[in-house]
């Protein structure tokens, strides 16, 4: 358990009262060593996004800079570090047992927790026996120098979380960690008020990166050998709030850096995605035919106790508009059920709406009961039993909906950038590699995709 709950006096306190851009893990010129870290043994954990996914990779990069080795499971650890969700109390419980999990398995590490938990329970998670370290959104840029002094036994344990009205700095990540693809990440927080979701208190107010820092991070990927960039953020559309820029500015930028053959947005509200935007990602050079919406909910009754910024009706014109311009594009949906307010009739009306879409996926999320949200003052309450009744029919309706989308493409060609064994067309479109020849990771090849497996992956030949 810390034996403080205070900040550790690392570093002097930010007195801003604007809000900052600064490059991942400037603040560490008091380090007197370049490799601080040599021959530490770090193990990194990350739940939730991709935008968590991009800040963990960007930090062990940071880490092994400094010296550090990366070690997995099985292998004792030095230090731990866990990029926290809490998007529901389902990921709230999953966090604590993973840290529950890391320390017992690193006996006499230094246990680092961040993200979004971390934040909203720092108390919580301080009080879990072993954690020495509990790091909040606004100083998650010095967790390099706080983890060298923790090991160093210059500082002592401690929680830095801080309110939410304190975070105000925008922290760049980009890092691919062990995938070919590159996670970029140029936007952070939210100025929605959903009144389900906890993120803007737990990540604070919208701000992102400057669009020439961001093409500069790109241009660095190419000069790695990057091939494809995801844009994430936990409100991509809003970009260039703090910066009086533009999404569409950013992405027609981003177009131009040689070398880069692939990007994809990652998620973008749909009141955000304007007609302009599709009609550049149309006709760009590099920008898939993929989109990510989140819907929520297909009846407007359910959409307007989320306070959510659109009705169905917008939300079918957008997916519309998209495929006049793209036919191919794939597009993923973002659903929750059995949230507050969700009557049966809702339910039904929000099912068949979006089966009337031509959508290619469902990403289904089971409401969760969050404290301090204005969902919890709307009455009629879910029973778990129903909101499981209803996940597993839009799980299924996702997976009909995929394999149609699948099929659409057995026999035609398409380009596919290789992962792991395994790869992904522009229009996203899993496909395995041949067992007898397979292509070099990284690398983009034309294929023509067969038949589907058991699983609803592509063979190609």
């Amino acid at each position: 358990m810390l034996r403080q709950q205070r900040n550790i006096p690392l570093l002097a306190e930010p007195n801003q009262r604007t809000y900052n851009i600064i490059y991942m893990y400037a603040r560490e010129e008091t380090l007197t060593s370049p490799r601080p870290l040599q021959g530490r043994r770090g193990r990194y954990l990350t739940l939730g996004c991709k935008l968590n996914f991009a800040e963990t990779s960007a930090l062990r990069d940071r880490l092994e800079q400094l010296g550090a080795v990366n070690v997995g499971r099985g292998e004792e650890a030095d230090f731990c570090i866990v990029n926290t969700c809490s998007v529901t109390g389902e990921a709230d419980h999953k966090c604590r047992q993973a840290i529950h999990r890391l320390v017992r398995e690193n006996p006499g590490a230094v246990v680092a927790v961040m993200g979004c938990y971390a934040q909203l329970r720092p108390a919580d998670v301080a009080a879990i026996a072993g954690v020495s370290l509990v790091v909040g959104q606004e100083r998650k840029g010095e967790l390099p120098t706080m983890l060298c002094r923790l090991l160093a036994g210059e500082a002592q344990e401690a929680v830095c979380a801080g309110r939410r009205a304190d975070i105000r700095t925008f922290v760049p990540s980009c890092s691919c960690g062990d995938r070919t693809r590159y996670f970029l990440k140029v936007q952070d927080g939210c100025n929605y008020g959903c009144t389900y979701c906890t993120i803007p208190a737990a990540r604070g107010r919208s701000r992102n990166g400057s669009i020439a820092s961001l093409v500069q991070q790109a241009e660095e990927v190419a000069q790695r050998g990057g091939r494809e960039i995801v844009l994430t953020g936990v409100n991509i559309g809003d970009f260039g709030r703090t910066t009086d820029e533009t999404l569409l500015d950013l992405l027609r930028a981003l177009d131009t850096v040689e070398g880069i053959s692939r990007y994809r947005i990652s998620s973008i509200e749909p009141n955000l995605l304007t007609e302009e935007i599709i009609d550049f990602c149309a006709a760009s050079r590099a920008f898939m035919p993929h989109f990510h919406l989140p819907l929520q909910s297909g009846s407007d009754e359910v959409l307007e106790l989320m306070h959510r910024r659109y009705r169905t009706d917008l939300f079918r014109r957008r997916v519309e508009q998209i495929l006049s311009k793209m036919p191919d594009a794939f597009i993923g949906v973002d659903v929750i059920v059995g949230a507050r307010g969700e009557t049966e009739e809702r339910f039904e009306q929000s099912a068949r709406f979006i089966a009337s879409l031509p959508i290619a996926q469902l990403h289904v999320f089971s409401y969760s009961e969050r404290p301090g949200t204005r969902a919890l003052s709307i009455p009629h309450v879910v029973t778990p039993q129903e909101k499981n009744r209803r996940c597993h029919r839009l799980i299924d309706l996702s997976e009909e909906k995929r394999l149609n989308f699948y099929k659409r493409y057995t026999g035609c060609e398409r380009n596919v950038l290789w992962e792991h064994r395994a790869g992904w067309t522009d229009n996203y479109v899993r496909v395995l590699a041949p067992t007898d020849n397979p292509p070099l990771e990284g690398s983009i090849s034309r294929v023509r995709l067969a038949r589907l497996n058991e699983q609803g992956d592509a063979f190609c030949t």
